[in-house]
């Protein structure tokens, strides 16, 4: 037990379980499995360039009623919010 000599860390050959032997890619990267099908991922610079990645991504989504869904509950959730806050919604209604 040397005071001054330092300790030396130990040293394992560890393999992932599920890595293909071939050596492709790396397994110990943490990969979203749709990031190649999608633009919102990776680097984006500004905000313009993420929220118009963002709305082409919406816009080109095969599943229409997605969209639908995510749009009816957006504007629910504004709605209450609105409500909560004590927003007067009658200036969008005439008399």
């Amino acid at each position: 037990m040397g005071l001054l000599k330092l300790r030396k860390n130990k040293k394992f050959s560890y393999t992932p379980r599920y890595f293909d032997d071939k050596g492709e890619g790396n397994p110990f990267e943490i990969k979203h499995k749709f990031d190649d099908f999608r633009k919102t991922v990776g680097s984006n610079n500004g905000l313009k360039t993420k929220f118009n990645n963002a709305i082409d991504d919406f816009k080109t989504n095969p599943d229409k009623d997605a969209n639908r869904r995510i749009l009816i509950i957006a504007a629910i959730l504004l709605l209450i919010c609105l409500f909560i806050i004590g927003f007067d919604l009658s200036i969008f209604f005439s008399k």
